[in-house]
């Protein structure tokens, strides 16, 4: 499994449906739409800055983190973008990787 962090923001149509539902219930949908993939919610929680809420989670692939992305975006409600999440020992390994690079004037 890789971990992913879904991050949304609102539309005014999104807004006023959480508004009638609320956090807790928007919470439980995510969570069993992550599970119907075979993947698994880590965390929910909703924030004051860029985005109103972010997820993190396990989910089988790629494939999978981007059929959820636009699945939910195009639904309406929520602008989504989603990130791959490295671990420290995945980082350890991209760092160990001999990359030939020469920048630019260089």
């Amino acid at each position: 499994m890789t971990k992913f962090l879904f991050m949304a923001t609102y539309t005014v149509e999104g807004i006023n449906g959480l508004m009638r539902e609320g956090g807790t219930r928007r919470a439980e949908v995510i969570q069993a739409l992550v599970e119907n993939t075979g993947g698994r919610v880590e965390s929910f929680h909703f924030g004051l800055g860029p985005h109103d809420a972010y997820v993190i989670c396990d989910l089988p692939d790629q494939q999978t983190a981007v059929a959820l992305a636009t699945t939910i975006r195009a639904a309406g409600g929520l602008d989504t973008r989603v990130n791959p999440l490295l671990t420290p020992e995945d980082m350890d390994g991209a760092l160990q990787l001999n990359m030939p690079y020469r920048p630019p004037g260089g």
